[in-house]
């Protein structure tokens, strides 16, 4: 489960992270991972959300992935850097992934994306 402090709620830190323009996107077939950094939120815990669409399959379909992304993020969120929001979204080919492949494909768009916001890293 991922902790609360962690958790990204609201529909306008949705938007500013997926279409800020301080931000940085990386994506695959599978996934596509947005990250943004703000000066708002310096020294604040990292933030995770997720966006699983219609597209990608049924409720039971879109619920299961959530859920597998959502551990997956739960893993690494304490790696992340103070103050980051970060969403991942998930294509509609993810609805056929197992969780080693969402693994395979997060891993290094997430590092990809903080690597963006951190010159230097």
């Amino acid at each position: 489960m991922l902790p609360a402090p962690h958790r990204l709620r609201d529909r306008a830190d949705f938007a500013t992270t997926v279409r800020g323009r301080n931000g940085a996107r990386a994506g695959s077939r599978l996934l596509v991972v947005h990250a943004a950094r703000t000066d708002a939120r310096a020294g604040c815990p990292p933030r995770v959300g997720f966006v699983v669409s219609r597209a990608v399959g049924g409720a039971v379909v879109r619920n299961r992935v959530k859920r597998r992304l959502r551990a997956l993020a739960a893993a690494r969120v304490r790696a992340l850097p103070s103050g980051v929001d970060l969403v991942v979204r998930a294509n509609p080919a993810a609805a056929d992934a197992v969780s080693s492949q969402l693994e395979a494909v997060l891993d290094p768009l997430w590092h990809k994306v903080i690597g963006r916001l951190e010159p230097g890293t």
